[in-house]
């Protein structure tokens, strides 16, 4: 277990981050990360669905225009807002996930993407909150951000460029957490889930902060077109990401996938 220290606290970066983008059209790519496992999760209309971190809602949107009974939920009051005004039709509220406002067994579904990584102190919590509202029989999919070679790159590439742009601040808040593969299992299974998938995922290869890697269209990086599309790269930037993957895929992927169920 590794955590990333950064200037700005938690809440500060996300707040920044969502006010700094308009809120997400949705996904349409079905072969990558979030949705290609979310779909892999929700089997069918059935049941409802909680989005727990729901952001700048590709995910929420998608679902929802789709005809899904999905409730989004994020502590970032301005992804909120932003969400409201572009689809007064959507349920979305303001919500922490380690204090769920719901009853015992609420959802038959819980998707938890790039969510519990952000805790420092309540992570064991979350879990068992995600857990009490998650009713028998019920999937909760989450990805966690990985301990290994990719990561550790990026979190010195960050620290290097941000040395390197005068910004130094002297103070280290918590920023993520960084787990292993069996950390991250480990701590489903302590709160009573049966893990039936996990694996190791290229949300954003490493490859893909280097714009001579990426797809034509996305070399002028824009956050909305990459979350809506996947982080796409080039013919060759793929080959080489492929081949990290096929030979080093717990090191070279940045975040793990799990899908538990609640028996």
């Amino acid at each position: 277990m590794r955590i990333t220290w950064r200037a700005h606290s938690v809440k500060e970066y996300w707040a920044a981050r969502w006010d700094d983008i308009p809120a997400d059209a949705p996904m349409e790519n079905s072969e990558v990360y979030p949705l290609k496992y979310a779909r892999m999760t929700v089997k069918n209309k059935t049941g409802k669905i909680l989005e727990a971190g729901c952001g700048a809602g590709r995910l929420l949107r998608y679902y929802h225009d789709r005809g899904y009974d999905i409730l989004g939920i994020d502590f970032i009051d301005v992804a909120i807002k932003k969400l409201k005004e572009i689809d007064p039709t959507l349920q979305t509220e303001a919500g922490d996930i380690t204090n769920l406002r719901f009853a015992d067994n609420s959802f038959r579904y819980i998707l938890a993407f790039g969510l519990y990584h952000n805790l420092e102190h309540d992570l064991v919590t979350a879990i068992r909150e995600t857990y009490r509202v998650l009713e028998k029989g019920g999937l909760v999919c989450a990805s966690f951000r990985a301990d290994n070679i990719q990561t550790r790159l990026t979190d010195w590439m960050t620290d290097r460029k941000t040395g390197k742009n005068g910004s130094e601040n002297k103070r280290r808040v918590f920023h993520k957490m960084n787990l292993t593969r069996s950390e991250y299992e480990r701590l489903f299974n302590s709160a009573g889930f049966t893990v039936e998938y996990i694996a190791p995922v290229e949300n954003m290869p490493i490859l893909y902060k280097f714009a001579l890697f990426r797809a034509v269209e996305h070399k002028q990086f824009n956050e909305n077109k990459a979350r809506a599309e996947g982080y796409r790269l080039s013919w060759f930037g793929q080959l080489l990401q492929n081949m990290l993957m096929r030979f080093f895929p717990d090191q070279f992927c940045n975040i793990y996938v799990l899908i538990a169920k609640k028996l």
